[in-house]
This record gives structure tokens, C-alpha cells and sequence, in this order.
């Protein structure tokens, strides 16, 4: 580097080839991205400036990033076929050998996904027989404990009561039940930067042009925590998921799971056993910290691509 100060015409050049390269499809200044983390949290501040779709640049790789629901929705479900390639990850790629469900591309990933969909459908996902063998998983937890909510137990009582096990037949009276389990998965933003996404085939999207094989980023947490469908969106709340008459409402924005083609395919198996986990759990338990609630950190510890709970102690109370 002590070199530098007296070969002025090749530290030009180097300053004039970053100027000049062309980002797709924006740039960002050194005042910008010296605060950068990549989380979603310094997102909405490139966004403010930038707009919903803009890149950053990941080492030497070009990586463009959508934020907002109009950005995302439009790119995984209005273009899914053209963005759902699987953006680059060295590492899984070298364990996975380009195969498996999440990170494989192409043929292989539409056959694992036709196989796997098929598999979980024939093993019963959407149908009653695997809801009995979640209700007996949840039975076996139960008693494995037995060796926070009031107003879920008080809807459990009214709904259930405790004579039998939950169904999934009693989620459409069960709303604030509903709301809560929404919630939870809309508030830890789990995957706040979702997996990465590739594009399949150059396209124009928006006013941008998107060669092929750019890796996309699709900002989960601007979506979930998306103000103008969620007041105060950083505060847990089940009431985003009610309406005015305490009934369960649906939300578009609600995308833990991600959307479009790339979207999780055991779903419908997740949505089911978080619902009947936690009703079987709290018509059992009454669940307590060990510590007062206002003293709980709840701050996810951040790794990789995911958002993780810190460690908790609770103590189960039978009811």
C-alpha cells in the first residue's frame, strides 16, 4: 500500500472502474453502505432511498434485493417461474451436491419437489389420518412434560374443554387461538431474508434488467412487518389477525412460509401441528417463567439466514 502514493494514474484507474461499473440495477454510495449488516434490519433504509428493488453487492457477486409486499408478491407469484431458481450457496452446495429440495435447481428440483409433495400427501398431510398421528405426537409430548396465554386456555376450555383432544376441526372456532399462532410466526420473522432466489432466464422487471442466474434476494420481514397492514408492527399483537367483531382474518402479507413456487411444501403440516402442539399443550399445562415477563429478552439471535429464540426456562404447570 506504501506503493500506491506514487502510482497516481493506476489509483485512478481503480477509483474510475468503481465508479463506472453499472450495478444491477442501482448503485449504492460508500456513505450508505459503510452501516451495512446484512439482516433485514438496515434494509429499509437502502429501500427509503433506493426504492423496493435494488442491489448489493456480496463480496464481488451483484445480489438484487426486493422489499415490500407489492416487490416480493410480484416477483414470487406474478413472475414465479422466472424467479424460482435457487440463489447460490457455496456451502450447501458442496454437502448437497446440487441435490435436495432447497437448494437443488432445474429438473432436479422439479422432480424432488413433485416427489416430496407426493410423499407427504400419500403419508396423509391434508387429510385425518395425519391429523391423528400429530394429536398422538402431541399426546406423547404431553405426558413426556407431565415426568400463556389466558385467553387461548379460556378459548380452549370453551371450545375443547377437557375431556378430549384438540382437531383441527375446532381452529375455524377457535379465533384469537388462530390469531396468536399467526402472530407468533409473523413476529419472530424467522426467515427475514428468506432463502436465496435466482433468476431463471433474463428479464425485465419493473424498469430493471435481470440477467440470468442473479442471485434475488425477497425481504420476508419487509413483508411481515409491513406497517400499513400491521399497526405498530413491532409489538406483538394477535389483534393483527382480527378483525373489528374478534373474528380471524386472513392477511396476504402473512408469508412465513414464503410464496410462489419455491414456497414450503410441508406447509399444510406445519400450520397443522403448530396449532394442535400448542392447544394440546395449553389444555394440559399452564405455562409460567421463571423470571418476571417484563425481564424476558425475546431479541432472536441471529444465524445465517434465520432468526433464533434465545433460551428460555418455563416451568409446566399441570391444569
Amino acid at each position: 500500500m506504501q506503493d500506491r502514493s506514487r502510482m497516481p494514474y493506476t489509483d485512478a484507474m481503480v477509483h474510475e472502474v468503481q465508479r463506472f461499473i453499472d450495478l444491477v440495477p442501482s448503485n449504492l454510495p460508500h456513505a450508505v453502505t459503510c452501516d451495512i449488516k446484512f439482516r433485514d434490519y438496515f434494509i429499509p433504509k437502502f429501500s427509503k432511498v433506493y426504492g423496493p428493488v435494488f442491489t448489493l453487492y456480496l463480496g464481488m457477486k451483484p445480489t438484487v434485493v426486493l422489499h415490500g409486499y407489492e416487490a416480493v408478491k410480484e416477483a414470487l407469484i406474478d413472475h414465479g417461474e422466472e424467479f424460482a431458481g435457487r440463489g447460490s450457496f457455496p456451502m450447501a452446495e458442496r454437502i448437497n451436491e446440487g441435490l435436495g429440495i432447497v437448494f437443488s435447481n432445474g429438473s432436479i428440483w422439479k422432480e424432488t419437489r413433485r416427489f416430496t409433495l407426493m410423499t407427504l400427501r400419500n403419508l396423509g398431510m391434508g387429510k385425518r389420518s395425519i391429523e391423528d398421528r400429530v394429536q398422538e405426537e402431541a399426546q406423547c409430548l404431553v405426558e413426556e412434560l407431565r415426568k400463556t396465554n389466558a385467553k387461548v386456555q379460556e378459548e380452549i376450555d370453551q371450545v375443547v374443554g377437557r375431556h378430549r383432544s384438540p382437531c383441527m376441526q375446532d381452529r375455524s372456532r377457535m379465533p384469537y387461538t388462530d390469531a396468536m399462532i399467526h402472530e407468533v410466526q409473523r413476529f419472530i420473522n424467522l426467515l427475514p431474508t428468506n432463502l436465496p432466489h435466482a433468476v431463471t432466464c433474463d428479464i425485465k422487471f419493473r424498469d430493471y434488467f435481470i440477467p440470468k442466474g442473479t442471485t434475488v434476494i425477497t425481504s420476508l420481514s419487509s413483508v411481515l412487518h409491513d406497517s400499513k397492514e400491521f399497526p405498530n408492527p413491532e409489538v406483538f399483537d394477535p389483534g393483527h389477525f382480527l378483525d373489528k367483531n374478534g373474528n380471524f382474518k386472513k392477511s396476504d402479507y402473512f408469508v412465513p412460509f414464503s410464496a410462489g413456487k419455491r414456497m414450503c411444501a410441508g406447509e399444510g403440516l406445519a400450520r397443522m401441528e403448530l396449532f394442535l402442539f400448542l392447544t394440546t399443550i395449553l389444555q394440559n399445562f399452564k405455562l409460567k417463567s421463571l423470571v418476571h415477563p417484563k425481564d424476558i429478552d425475546t431479541t432472536p439471535v441471529l444465524n445465517g439466514f434465520a432468526s433464533l429464540p434465545p433460551p428460555f426456562q418455563l416451568c409446566f404447570i399441570p391444569v
